[in-house]
């Protein structure tokens, strides 16, 4: 039978269930990526598992989020994370060396291979042909541990591209159209293929862009075939030995379709506050604005930052606007400035920033209120900036310089000049001397991980309660994303390995006393979050799960979840509950105390339905579970990691 890559990728991966959308599978891995904001808590998982190695075919931790050295934090969980790569078998990506996902794409990216990084964002090494998928940490963890993942069998949704994009339009529109027609949770539980005879038309890093940002529609990953344009990008990267064709078969089908005409396409710009606010830039011409910014995971190529550097060549931004470069990897910003165009940027009064994500992530870079900020960015969620109030747009680096030139938002269709001519050098300036790699296990077996202060251990939970009796302590709306569960920003973000200090972040861009509160709860009945749609989209940061539970969260009832969030509820045995009718979400007040009972029973059975009693109200609704075994058994047992500590001796 005819396979899609998609289904070509999975089945030479696929280590138990069968392909049905929906059932459980598992899935060998072949590679790991972590970077700091995540990694640090996934090295004190692969500590409480006492993993002797990885056992991955390449495990790559990067450093590119806590790169702004305020005080001494940042710098102990780098030595912390650099003696775990050392101990554990891990390449380690020094600060400033790049954005994971691009130089894991130019230094370690195989097409027809697997891999999970604890980063919503990995979804992007499918542009190389590769089944890349956003976990949580401790699922990449027991990853390097050589388990497999588990995940449901998502859909294949084919997108069939036509057409060539036109002048001034680029790989940022096509993502950006994508949104606008399907909004955040419209590939929940979907993997995105694009194939058609548009998709020759686009280079690698083109399509680096497209599959990133669908972790912005909510997809399991995103997949392009594996052809001459990844042929290509690998030869300038000096590695085209490792190339493999993966195309679709002929007659390959799809269970959900789609098409785009790249022809047709115009610039577009992504609203505040969500990915998915998008209108064509003309529609919001005139806008001014304080900041633009080029960069990030989501337009980290050569011809990204070329173009904006051709753009401004000669002319200078306008007055009161900050016009920021944060280069994506040390190898483009090499690149780049051998092109001449780093002296085109500054001249033009450009800002360089070190090669990270700088303020994508809110690490620096924040707006000031009331200032608009273009970005080419992947998300836009409120406060992800680092300021509160911000009015943060999504665009292509085309939009982002054109407006810099005109201090007002301008399609750079209407800057009355012709689109430049790019020359790109057919081979890169590698140079992988910031990549350490491993040392042999003998070594690694004497190395002693380098805790500072700000490093704590994972905390101890205990195994869910029979019955629940606890307080709504807060109800959100929909798509509450995790950067307002455990927000980003260069506040919160040294904390990343300190969970009883993170804790004191949690929900208070929503409720500035949810952590007081919640304190109060933690060693008693603990208490409950009620959601809405999407509940947890974004980031796949599992600090969002374990510090609501360390301060005593110990079930979310919610009209529909975010795959990666979801998930990691159940990691670290937080209860995750669906509303078998939508409609009950506003029947329940905040403050009211809820009673589950006979947990432990009913969890023993696949997708029961549980009834949940208001005692405040005197009423009951119905609820459901969608855990697998695994899943309910991790619940059970307090967490993923009390489950393999009952189960299994140590991983060697």
């Amino acid at each position: 039978m005819p396979r899609n890559v998609a289904q070509k990728l999975i089945a030479d991966h696929l280590v138990s269930g069968t392909m049905t959308p929906g059932e459980e599978i598992g899935i060998r891995i072949d590679q790991t990526l972590t970077q700091d904001a995540t990694g640090t808590l996934v090295m004190q998982e692969l500590e409480a598992l006492d993993l002797e190695r990885t056992r991955a075919d390449v495990s790559v931790q990067y450093v590119d989020h806590n790169l702004l050295q305020a005080d001494e934090r940042n710098a102990e969980d780098h030595a912390f994370l650099r003696s775990a790569c050392r101990r554990y078998g891990l390449w380690y990506s020094k600060p400033g060396n790049g954005v994971s996902h691009p130089t894991h794409m130019q230094r370690f990216g195989v097409p027809g291979t697997s891999m999970v990084g604890s980063d919503s964002h990995t979804p992007a090494a499918g542009s190389l042909g590769m089944l890349a998928i956003g976990v949580g940490g401790l699922d990449v963890a027991t990853a390097i541990a050589g388990e497999p993942l588990y995940v449901r069998m998502p859909e294949v949704w084919g997108v069939r591209l036509t057409g060539e994009l036109p002048p001034w339009v680029s790989a940022k529109d096509v993502i950006l159209e994508m949104l606008r027609r399907h909004t955040v949770s419209g590939a929940v539980n979907r993997i995105i293929e694009y194939h058609g005879p548009g998709v020759d038309t686009l280079s690698a890093m083109d399509r680096h862009v497209i599959a990133n940002m669908g972790a912005e529609l909510g997809a399991t990953t995103t997949v392009f075939p594996s052809d001459d344009a990844v042929r290509r990008f690998l030869r300038t990267e000096g590695r085209e030995q490792d190339f493999v064709e993966i195309t679709a078969d002929d007659g390959a089908e799809y269970d959900v379709t789609d098409e785009i005409d790249l022809s047709t396409l115009v610039p577009l710009i992504a609203k505040p506050s969500a990915p998915d606010n998008v209108v064509e830039v003309r529609e919001v011409a005139g806008t001014p604005l304080g900041q633009a910014i080029i960069g990030s995971s989501a337009n980290p190529g050569l011809r990204d930052f070329a173009i904006a550097a051709a753009m401004v060549r000669g002319r200078q931004t306008a007055g009161g606007v900050s016009f920021d470069i944060n280069p994506t990897s040390r190898e483009i910003f090499a690149d780049l400035t051998k092109m001449g165009a780093t002296v085109d940027l500054v001249s033009a009064g450009a800002r360089i920033h070190q090669a990270g994500c700088m303020g994508c992530i809110g690490m620096g870079q924040a707006p000031a209120v009331g200032h608009n900020s273009l970005r080419t960015f992947p998300r836009n969620f409120p406060g992800r900036s680092g300021t509160p109030e911000d009015s943060v747009w999504l665009c292509s680096p085309e939009t982002a310089a054109a407006s810099a030139l005109e201090g007002v938002i301008t399609d750079p269709r209407d800057l009355g000049i012709e689109e430049p001519t790019l020359e790109l050098p057919e081979q890169a300036t590698v140079n992988p001397d910031m990549l350490e790699a491993p040392p042999e296990p003998e070594e690694s077996r004497h190395v002693e991980l380098t805790k500072g202060p700000n490093i704590s251990s994972l905390p101890d939970f205990p195994p869910l309660p029979d019955r629940i009796e606890a307080p709504v302590l807060l109800k959100v709306g929909d798509d509450v994303s995790t950067d307002e569960i455990s927000p980003a920003g260069a506040a919160a973000l040294p904390y990343r390995s300190n969970v009883p200090a993170l804790a004191e972040f949690t929900f208070t861009r929503i409720d500035p006393d949810y952590p007081a509160r919640a304190q109060e709860t933690a060693g008693g009945s603990g208490h409950v979050i009620v959601g809405g749609r999407n509940y947890g989209q974004g980031s796949s940061r599992e600090h969002a799960a374990i510090t609501p539970r360390h301060l005593g969260l110990r079930m979310v009832i919610a009209v529909s979840f975010a795959r990666i969030h979801w998930q990691n509820l159940a990691n670290f045995g937080i209860l995750p509950l669906e509303f078998s009718d939508p409609e009950d979400y506003a029947r329940i007040d905040a403050d009211d105390t809820l009673v589950v009972e006979d947990l432990r029973r009913l969890l023993s059975e696949p997708d029961a339905r549980l009834s949940v009693y208001n005692a405040t109200q005197d009423r009951s609704y119905e609820v459901r579970h969608t855990l697998s075994q695994r899943q309910r058994d991790a619940v059970l047992a307090g967490g993923k990691i009390p489950l393999l500590a009952q189960s299994s001796a140590p991983v060697s």
